[in-house]
């Protein structure tokens, strides 16, 4: 995972969908079953916004833009189905996306501007990760082990994630859809 660094006054955080249980504990069962070692530290999400670095006194402002960005989109449909990978390019088995692709691609794309604007490693492809940087053995198995898996769910919040210095990624504010 691509972390950047931070200095003193300055905090790590990342935007996503929280994938709700039952399926988040399923998720993250699977991705800890193939040994990945973030599978105890990132909790089951979509992207919105990758790790990113903002000086403290900044998260105000930065919590208002995204105050804007959650009241200019109303609740939608999530629907989780097989999966798919990244490689050859990078290391990654992930559960694709049926349906919520383009609100998610609607809403990263409100998210990454203003003080929030950033060019991107890779194009925006919303998904959900349960394999990343482990040996291709067990990318295969991750892939193979959810290739049947299935869930939908209702999609009515965001949340603003923290990076720790312990590693763990854990959410700090929801931000409510527009209703």
């Amino acid at each position: 995972m691509n972390i950047p660094d931070r200095a003193p006054g300055q905090v790590r955080i990342g935007i996503a969908v929280a994938v709700p249980e039952p399926y988040a504990a399923q998720l993250a069962a699977a991705r800890s079953a193939v040994g990945d070692p973030l599978a105890d530290l990132i909790p089951p999400h979509i992207t919105l916004l990758g790790p990113t670095v903002i000086d403290q006194p900044d998260l105000d402002k930065v919590r208002a833009h995204l105050d804007q960005v959650a009241a200019s989109v109303g609740p939608f449909e999530v629907h989780l189905r097989g999966t798919a990978t990244f490689r050859p390019v990078s290391p990654v088995v992930f559960v694709a996306l049926a349906q919520g692709i383009a609100e998610c691609e609607m809403i990263e794309s409100r998210v990454r501007t203003g003080m929030l604007a950033q060019d991107l490693r890779f194009n925006y492809h919303p998904h959900v990760t349960i394999a990343h940087e482990v040996p291709n053995d067990r990318l295969d198995k991750a892939y193979e082990a959810l290739r049947d898996f299935e869930a939908r769910f209702e999609v009515a919040s965001f949340w603003q994630y923290e990076h720790g210095d312990d590693g763990v990624w854990r959410p700090q504010r929801e931000f409510g859809l527009r209703r």
